[in-house]
């Protein structure tokens, strides 16, 4: 008996520990952009690989209004932490990897509980251009061919963190294995009010004719993914992680 209690103590606060990159930032031209207006991204700290299910875990632990069976309906719908057996445990065999069905109400909370926050769409997709060896691979064929391959894969959310190799920043699992919440998911979302402004071009799939790169398929369906969703959304194969 007392074995296993030290177990329940000690296991969460081994499993949760996060290393973070930095990345110095700069200038990127944006799926929906101008080259000639290049969005400015300042250097910030990020998650070196999506947060876990036992991290995860470790937070539930310190703040139980974020348990499954507590949760507002607000702030996480009713398939929150699905795969998990009860408010606190889950199968072994999901411990390291990421955890989902999460919102993103319980994704910024987790975040702002480490001193972190979610990050942002630039910040995203700014890191997630490189590949092992480029900052800036989307336009090499040979990534944008394994992209596309695992966009096609099945189920890569039951897969561990960090079996594939890091980008050029150290960074895993951008690509692969889950989508990610970012902070501002929704910045491109059109509403009616606005649909006669500036912004007409993203409705709908009028989205393409504003585009800097029409042959960018897997960015069209990360921005189309992110405008599909709402933040009380639990989704199997959507995770995060946090930045600083």
């Amino acid at each position: 008996m007392i074995f296993r209690i030290i177990l329940l103590v000690f296991f969460p606060v081994v499993s949760c520990a996060q290393q973070m990159i930095w990345i110095d930032g700069g200038s990127y031209t944006p799926l929906y952009g101008n080259a000639r207006q290049q969005q400015v991204v300042k250097g910030f700290f990020i998650d070196e690989s999506p947060v876990t299910n036992a991290a995860f875990l470790d937070f539930v632990l310190n703040e139980p209004t974020w348990q499954k069976s507590k949760v507002k309906r607000i702030f996480a719908d009713k398939n929150y932490l699905r795969s998990w057996l009860t408010d606190t445990t889950f199968a072994s065999s999901i411990a390291q990897m990421p955890v989902t069905d999460i919102s993103w109400f319980a994704a910024k909370a987790y975040c702002e509980c480490q001193g972190k926050r979610l990050l942002t769409i630039d910040e995203w997709e700014f890191v997630a251009m490189a590949n092992e060896t480029l900052q800036d691979a989307r336009k090499d064929s040979l990534t944008n061919v394994k992209l596309l391959d695992q966009m096609q894969s099945h189920r890569t959310h039951l897969r561990p963190i960090k079996q594939n190799a890091p980008n050029i920043y150290g960074v895993y699992d951008l690509h692969g294995l889950v989508w990610e919440w970012t902070y501002d998911f929704n910045a491109i979302m059109i509403s009616g009010e606005n649909r006669n402004n500036n912004d007409q071009a993203l409705f709908c799939g009028a989205g393409a004719l504003s585009a800097t790169d029409l042959m960018d398929y897997v960015a069209f369906m990360r921005y189309a993914f992110r405008a599909s969703l709402n933040a009380n959304f639990t989704i199997g194969s959507l995770g995060f992680r946090c930045a600083k």
